[in-house]
């Protein structure tokens, strides 16, 4: 094939060959950042697929949690206990050292007002849009943006993606630019040449590939003959070499040590139907190199963030026939960083006997999840509660929220 005929959408269907390891690269990662006149940094990170919180921290000595989830139950040596009923996954355990200098905190028992169907996209939607939209309408913006329209002198900036669509979290009447970093965070002339090629007849991705390229650091260039599936094998070598969502860290925190100060991006692989123990062993290992990755480049910056990591539903309490499970309703959201009242699993726990579960099947949500991204906007860029009520994440409702910024 020659390389005038190597299409952007041949590029999309031969790359699928490539499999998790482009996946996981954040050329195909939605990544948004913003500016703001505050000295303070919020990470927003969607974790997409239903996060099971009641694996993450749970009662794992409940005689109910056992009958519930007899395969799923932790062994008694390597559960961390969190203090009171609560135990933090095993494989969480790099993370235990923020827990006890109270940087690392868990909502538990929350939910977006979404409700029933348990749709991933529906989920997400109104996780990142911050409202329910009641008419039916296709949302519009997100309440990242929303924000944005009413902090001084802000700016957002969003990721340009391969493949995938744009985060709804900063999409909206904020000014945005497009950009994309790659995995190594300077985009090689390899991976330069082969999305040329790709999109040199589309004049929206090349000029949004030229910006990108703008903000990355080429390397030595080499021969411009490469063959683009030879092109697409040293892309995928690269993921598969290095962490791709530890490189999606790096790049934003580089940004926060500059003008970034809120940083928004997703973390795939928590839609645990089948084989849970090894999934979401894998998914909270990048999680924690996510977290840790941050915290060592942001250095005494550190003290100043907040990274809430936030997800569009829960999953059943009852493990399923396959040793995993399936979509729920009340959920966990995990809190870090140094500006965080930590060393707390805040929330009102339901309980998990049969009356006590949400139609007899779910954790049940007892805390909107949207309530404490508001408080840490609060807590760190003084945003008002009316413009967070009535703008930020219209129909929330503040009264009595829990102060979670030190």
């Amino acid at each position: 094939m020659s390389a005038k005929d190597f299409t952007r959408r041949k590029f999309l269907v031969q790359s699928s060959f490539l499999g998790c390891s482009l996946a996981a690269s954040p050329l195909i990662t939605p990544i948004s950042l913003a500016s703001t006149a505050s000295d303070h940094r919020l990470v927003v990170i969607i974790l997409r697929g239903g996060l099971d919180g009641l694996d993450v921290v749970g009662p794992f000595e409940n005689k109910e949690y056992s009958t519930l989830r007899p395969s799923l139950l932790p062994q008694p040596s390597s559960a961390i206990p969190l203090g009171g009923m609560f135990f933090m996954h095993p494989d969480l355990l790099a993370l235990h050292p923020l827990w006890e200098a109270g940087e690392l905190g868990f909502a538990h028992a929350v939910s977006t007002p979404y409700r029933d169907k348990r749709s991933h996209f529906d989920g997400q939607d109104i996780l990142e849009a911050g409202m329910v939209n009641s008419d039916g309408q296709m949302f519009r913006d997100g309440w990242l943006n929303r924000l944005l329209q009413h902090m001084p002198k802000s700016h957002a900036q969003t990721a340009f993606t391969v493949g995938r669509y744009e985060m709804l979290l900063a999409k909206g009447e904020a000014e945005i630019s497009n950009w994309a970093p790659d995995t190594r965070l300077d985009l090689t002339e390899q991976a330069k040449r082969l999305l040329e090629i790709s999109y040199q007849n589309d004049p929206l991705f090349r000029n949004n590939l030229a910006e990108a390229i703008a903000l990355t650091s080429p390397m030595a260039a080499i021969s411009e003959s490469l063959d683009p599936l030879e092109a697409m094998q040293m892309v995928a070598k690269e993921a598969r070499d290095l962490s791709g969502y530890e490189n999606i860290a790096a790049f934003a925190a580089a940004r926060l040590l500059e003008e970034t100060r809120i940083a928004s991006f997703s973390i795939n692989g928590w839609d645990t139907h089948r084989n849970q123990r090894s999934a979401l062993k894998r998914a909270l290992r990048n999680l924690s190199d996510v977290i840790l990755r941050l915290k060592n480049d942001l250095g005494p910056i550190w003290e100043k963030t907040t990274i809430v990591a936030m997800t569009e539903f829960g999953r059943t309490a009852r493990e399923n026939g396959t040793k995993g499970t399936d979509h729920g309703t009340g959920g966990l959201s995990i809190l870090v960083g140094g500006a965080l009242k930590g060393k707390q699993v805040y929330g009102d726990w339901p309980g998990l006997r049969e009356q006590d579960l949400y139609q007899g099947r779910d954790l049940n949500p007892t805390q909107d999840v949207r309530a404490y991204a508001a408080m840490a906007i609060r807590g760190m860029f003084g945003t008002n509660v009316e413009t967070l009520e009535k703008h930020v994440f219209p129909g929330l409702d503040l009264s009595g929220a829990t102060q979670i910024i030190r």
